[in-house]
This record gives C-alpha cells, sequence and structure tokens, in this order.
C-alpha cells in the first residue's frame, strides 16, 4: 500500500482532473459511495460537513443515505457563500431533493448539533479533510468536542478533523473516531505513534484513480504487507546445497557481550544462511565456540583465516556488542575499504561512525546501516524528538547523502535507499527487550548472503523479524531474542508456504 503527503494527494488530484479529465465531482462521487458501502446497514446519522471538499463527500453521502430513506441530520458549518464549488454543488442537489440541510455558525447553534449526535447510530466527521494546517479553534472546536463527548460510534472520512495527515501530530483537537475511511493511499500522518486514538480502525477505498498515476507522480512511499513478502521468499529447489544459500561474516561481540555476537550470529544460521561464522576477540572465541554449534568462529589474532573469511562472504555483519571505541572504528573502517561485499552495520558499529561519517562514502558496496532513534541522534547530532517527529524525510535525506540503506527501527520500523520508503509494521512492544537489534541484524545478513537485494533483505528482515515477533506474542506477556531466533525458520516457512499456495 502506498503513503502520501497532502502535497502529494493534491497532485494526485489535479493531474486526474486536468491531465485524464476525471471531473471532481466524479472522484467526490465514488469516495461517498466508498463510504457507504461501510454504513449502509445502520438506520440513524448525524452529518457533519465542512464547507470544502471534505464536506461535499459527507454531503454526497448524505443524498445516498437518503435515497436509502435512512434517517439523517445534516449539518454544514459556515456560511452558504463559503462552500467551495464541490460542496456547493452537493448542497444544491440535497436542497432540490427537499433534504433540509442546517447551518451551524455560533455556539448558541449547537443544542440541535448535540439532540441529533446523541440520537443517532452513526455520527459522520466530514469537517476537514487532508489539507487541515491550522490550529482548529471556535466553533468548530466546540463541535469537535460535542461529537467526542456524545457520539456513540464516530466515522471519520479520509481523516479525523483535526489531525495533521502528514505529521500525526494534533492541531488543538482531533475527532476521536472508531473508524476512518481514507481514499486510493495511506495518508503519512497515520504512521505516528498514538495517532490511531484518533483514527480507530483504517480502511483505505480506491476511487477510481487510475493506477499509472502512483509511477508518473513517483509515488515511491510504502506499507510493507504479506503479500508483498510472500512474492519474495522462494521455493527452496531440492539439488541445492549450502554453498548456494551464501556465506555471513559476523562481526561482533567483547568481554561481557558475549551475547550479542551470539545472537546475531544465530539469528544468520536459523534465517537460512549456508556457512556462517563469527569473527571476534580472542579472548571470547572459546565461550561462543562452545555456544555456537552450527557456526564456525575466527579469532581477530588469525589474521590470515579472518582476511580469507571476510574476502570470501557474501555478507557481512558488524557492530553488535563490540563497544564504542577507536578499536571498533578501526575494523568498520576496514572491513568498510577493504571488502567487497554488502555490509550491515549495527550497534557500536554504528555508534564508532560519530564524527566519522565520511567513511560511508568510501565503500565498495552497498551498506545497510540499522540505528535505533538514539543511535541516529549520535551519528547525526539531532535530537531523537526531532527524529521522532521527521523520521521518513531525515531517513531518507540521510540515506541519499550517503548512498546507503537505512533502517531507522522502532514504531513503523522506516527503511529507504532515499528513493523509496518502506514502512514495516510488523512487531510489537512485548519484543522491547536486548538482543532483538542483535537479531534482526542477523537476519538482513543472511537474507542478503542468499541473494537478496540489500534492501529487500533490509526490508523483508525487518518485516520477518516482526512477524516471529508477532506470532509469539500471541501467547506470551514478553517476547525474547532466543525465542524470536528459535522461530526464525516456522515464519519463514509460513510465509513461504502461503505463497506456494
Amino acid at each position: 500500500m502506498k503513503i502520501v503527503t497532502a502535497q502529494k494527494m493534491r497532485e494526485v488530484d489535479k493531474f486526474c482532473i486536468e491531465e485524464i479529465g476525471i471531473p471532481s465531482l466524479v472522484l467526490m462521487e465514488n469516495a461517498a459511495l466508498r463510504v457507504l458501502k461501510h454504513i449502509h446497514v445502520y438506520n440513524s446519522f448525524t452529518i457533519v460537513c465542512g464547507s470544502g471538499n471534505n464536506g461535499g463527500d459527507g454531503l454526497a453521502l448524505s443524498r445516498h443515505l437518503s435515497v436509502l430513506e435512512k434517517s439523517v441530520e445534516i449539518f454544514i458549518v459556515g456560511e452558504k457563500e463559503g462552500l467551495s464549488r464541490d460542496c456547493k454543488v452537493n448542497y444544491e442537489i440535497l436542497v432540490n431533493s427537499g433534504v433540509r440541510v442546517k447551518f451551524i455558525n455560533n455556539i448558541e447553534e449547537l443544542d440541535k448539533l448535540k439532540e441529533a449526535v446523541k440520537e443517532s447510530e452513526i455520527v459522520i466527521d466530514a469537517l476537514f479533510g487532508t489539507g487541515l494546517s491550522r490550529e482548529i479553534k471556535g466553533i468548530h472546536r466546540e463541535i469537535i468536542s460535542c461529537i467526542n463527548e456524545l457520539s456513540s460510534y464516530t466515522v471519520a472520512i479520509d481523516v479525523p478533523s483535526g489531525l495533521n495527515s502528514d505529521t500525526g501530530e494534533v492541531l488543538g483537537c482531533c475527532i476521536k473516531a472508531n473508524k476512518t475511511i481514507s481514499f486510493q493511499f495511506y495518508k503519512r500522518g497515520f504512521l505516528k505513534y498514538g495517532s490511531d486514538k484518533y483514527t480507530g480502525e483504517i480502511i483505505i477505498e480506491n476511487i477510481g484513480i487510475p493506477s499509472f498515476v502512483e509511477n508518473k507522480l513517483c509515488i515511491n512511499d510504502y506499507i510493507l504487507d504479506k503479500s508483498a513478502v510472500r512474492k519474495h521468499i522462494p521455493i527452496r529447489e531440492k539439488h541445492l546445497h549450502k554453498g548456494d544459500f551464501g556465506r555471513v561474516a559476523v562481526v561482533a561481540g567483547s568481554t561481557g557481550f558475549t551475547g550479542a555476537a551470539f545472537i546475531s550470529t544465530q539469528a544468520a544460521v536459523k534465517s537460512g544462511a549456508g556457512l556462517v561464522t563469527l569473527c571476534c576477540s580472542e579472548n571470547i572465541q572459546d565461550i561462543l565456540s562452545i555456544k555456537l554449534t552450527e557456526a564456525m568462529t575466527v579469532s581477530f589474532k588469525n589474521k590470515d583465516r579472518l582476511n580469507e573469511i571476510l574476502g570470501k562472504s557474501d555478507a557481512i555483519a558488524v557492530g553488535p556488542g563490540m563497544g564504542d571505541n577507536e578499536s571498533t572504528l578501526k575494523i568498520v573502517t576496514d572491513i568498510i575499504r577493504y571488502t567487497s561485499c554488502p555490509i550491515v552495520i549495527d550497534a557500536d558499529g554504528i555508534n564508532a561512525l560519530k564524527n566519522n561519517l565520511n567513511i560511508l562514502k568510501k565503500k565498495n558496496n552497498k551498506i545497510v546501516l540499522t540505528p535505533h532513534p538514539g543511535e541516529m541522534s549520535r551519528i547525526t547530532g539531532m535530537s531523537i524528538e526531532n527524529i521522532e517527529k521527521n523520521r521518513i524525510e531525515i531517513a531518507k535525506l540521510f540515506a541519499r547523502e550517503y548512498d546507503i540503506i537505512l533502517l531507522l527501527k522502532g514504531y513503523n520500523t522506516v527503511i529507504t535507499d532515499g528513493k523509496t520508503v518502506i514502512i514495516n509494521t510488523t512487531g510489537n512492544s512485548s519484543m522491547a527487550s536486548g538482543g532483538m537489534g542483535d537479531a534482526l541484524t542477523g537476519i538482513i545478513a543472511s537474507f542478503i548472503s542468499q541473494g537478496f537485494d540489500p534492501f529487500k533483505a533490509a526490508y523483508i528482515g525487518a518485516y520477518v523479524h516482526g512477524y516471529c515477533g508477532d506470532m509469539l506474542s500471541k501467547d506470551r506477556f514478553c517476547v525474547n531474542a532466543l525465542s524470536l531466533i528459535d522461530k526464525l525458520p516456522f515464519g519463514i516457512k509460513e510465509l513461504q508456504v502461503e505463497k506456494k499456495e
């Protein structure tokens, strides 16, 4: 599913109207009909409309409900003279059909609305659409408060009134909808943590915009779903052997942080890599050699063997549990400069890049960087608050500047190569425990070694990681990294089997 900003949605509407020749009233009519199919089983409605095109959607919907002989109370906030062209057309159709429409212009006229809201099964919010950017005040604020307080069930058309459709911020106050029926594309503001308190269930309906318009206007932001992931997990042919599934080198761990090395290595093994080798310091090699029965180990001290392993690898993961120090920086720098396969950099590998980001520009192949907001803050100097508020823009600009793939962890993980953005929505707070990021690093490196394009490996890896966590959390209070790793072969197989069917 594609994601748009308000500006991009305006461009889509303009292109459809001016270049294709679809009348704006046709789009409005289609929107009304798509909403109707979700609510026609109810019998009594209060529809609250603004004076713009969102209000026009509400008025068109009112007409269809009236034709179905439903009980409909219709309110427009504002003056007749202030209606947009399409809104006015739908208003006049209603009036000419003998349907009564009430205008609200001041607080004294709220009593009739309150009574209607209390008596209706459904309240339809058609006050403001995606174009709202100012704080809601005055009569509109009073009306929103009234609906939130008195409505038993509220459906928002396109966007809950008061929600910034780009940022997900509440502009003073906001409708708390039980369901939001939005059109054609997912709105970027819906991705913000906490926006679900206002949107309720989100349904995206197609209103007749041709699919080629998406490509024509370069809409390259997507929400990842299961159907898309299934297409990319291959069925393994019977004749293939371990050499066909790639070699992964995991450079990780230090004294006191052997767990990070173990988790990232084991995740690479369990997600299907053919051969996995942990590269670590000599003082922890024996500990990890005992624990890793399905992966090999090599110490940094054995330089010839280490260079051989790194040189033959199809993917290298570096950083988990290494410590933020000069030694880690040198290792990361050398791997970037002297190896040619894709590299996944996580944890202390990222921290070591603070004040050294130009190293990323000296690469011989693709780099996948997997920071959480704290790590992103350290290497960019931006505040965590700013990063969280502008996740997509910041991630995209960073990836473009350094020509890397960036996976910015957190609620609705952002994966981007600087041009295309993928949002992963799997995973949940039961997975909030140490080692989860290390597991993701191993999964991504494993998928790269198996032949996935690094960008694809990053977003498929994020999906699988969260998918397994979601499966486990159905009957667990919390999910730890080792449980998730054990689930990986089964979770991936489930996706693969569904694809085959």
